[in-house]
């Protein structure tokens, strides 16, 4: 596996601290399988051509530019050095402005993560500072990038990494409060009901029942196994057997649900279900 390569080089500054970075892609999206669109009669693989209707031809990548519909059929052309000429700052300098808790930032908003590394010897001692100092802390400013300047969250990860990596400086691009759909606007998250305290403690019950450490590598993408399985023995000319259909779990009264639950999840884990009060009262 090749080692990826930087989306992005710079300068973290805060303050009038400022240490040169690199950001690296924390995702990997070539882990999923991918189809291409094929003629259903020969099985050719399409094409994409960029045609001009006008000219009646195809034309290539050099002779495209960026346009900007500004009335119906009417377009303002934007070369790139115009569009050079007014890159804001944040381009080149990812500028912390603001701290607050990490705990502060709602997952809801996040879009996408990625790695932060020191660039060169000189910054590496300054980044290590930075990491311990931000603990819990998270820090917001601004990164052009792709054609747009995203608002920016930097922070260190909660739980250490490996033993060669005792924590790293996080960077998630961030949705602007104009993209957040209200909770007001959706009816069903208005609904609201009381909840029994007996039956919190039952599911508080179930929930110690099931904690354990987090480790994202115990859960594996079934589905794309799955897929996988399906393409092998199509590739080896096998009959597909038509799996049975998926069925909906009954829903069950929630009491009898979370004692269910807590029975099923303690004998599993041999974990004993918590004696009431009255019980140990009687114990003792």
């Amino acid at each position: 596996m090749t080692a990826p390569r930087a989306t992005w080089k710079g300068v973290l500054k805060i303050s009038l601290v400022t240490i040169p970075i690199k950001v690296f892609p924390a995702t990997e999206a070539s882990e999923t399988l991918s189809f291409n669109q094929l003629h259903a009669t020969c099985q050719t693989r399409m094409t994409q051509r960029k045609w001009c209707p006008t000219c009646a031809r195809e034309v290539t990548t050099a002779e495209i530019v960026k346009g900007f519909e500004f009335a119906p059929g009417k377009y303002v052309i934007l070369i790139p050095e115009e569009l050079d000429a007014v890159a804001p700052p944040s381009t080149k300098v990812i500028d912390l402005v603001q701290f607050a808790d990490a705990s502060e930032l709602e997952p809801y908003s996040i879009d996408r993560s990625y790695y932060l590394a020191p660039d060169g010897e000189l910054a590496a001692e300054a980044f290590s500072v930075l990491k311990i100092a931000m603990r819990h802390r998270v820090g917001v400013g601004k990164l052009a990038i792709y054609g747009r300047e995203y608002l920016v969250a930097v922070r260190p990860t909660v739980a250490p990494g490996p033993a060669t990596y005792p924590g790293v400086l996080m960077l998630h691009t961030l949705h602007h409060a104009a993209e957040l759909r209200s909770v007001e606007a959706i009816d069903e998250l208005q609904i609201g009901a009381p909840a029994p305290v007996a039956q919190v403690k039952l599911a508080q019950q179930v929930i110690a029942a099931l904690m354990g450490p987090l480790d994202l590598g115990d859960f594996k993408d079934a589905y794309q196994a799955d897929v996988r399985l399906l393409i092998d023995a199509k590739i080896a000319g096998q009959e597909i057997v038509e799996p049975p259909p998926i069925e909906t779990p009954a829903v069950l009264d929630l009491r009898a649900a979370l004692e269910q639950s807590l029975a099923a999840v303690s004998a599993t884990k041999k974990v004993p279900a918590k004696a009431s009060p009255a019980k140990r009262r009687r114990a003792s």
